[in-house]
């Protein structure tokens, strides 16, 4: 039976999540937030990381790096 550890996930860094990117452009208009005001940034949610499936550790096999 081989035994195995637990290393921070390279692509999360241990935090679980992957945050969302936000961009910013005078351009185009993003949401109306009230009266004449805009939102020119369109921004997307953080996900859960597709390595570590939110548990911020990958396994690794002994005496692998």
């Amino acid at each position: 039976m081989s035994e195995k550890n637990q290393k921070i996930c390279p692509e999360c860094k241990g935090k679980k999540v992957i945050p969302g990117n936000c961009t910013c452009n005078m351009e185009w208009r993003g949401t109306q937030l009230l009266d004449d005001q805009w939102d020119d940034c369109k921004c997307s949610r953080e996900e859960e990381c597709p390595i570590c499936h939110g548990t911020g550790y990958v396994e690794v096999e002994p005496g692998s790096k």
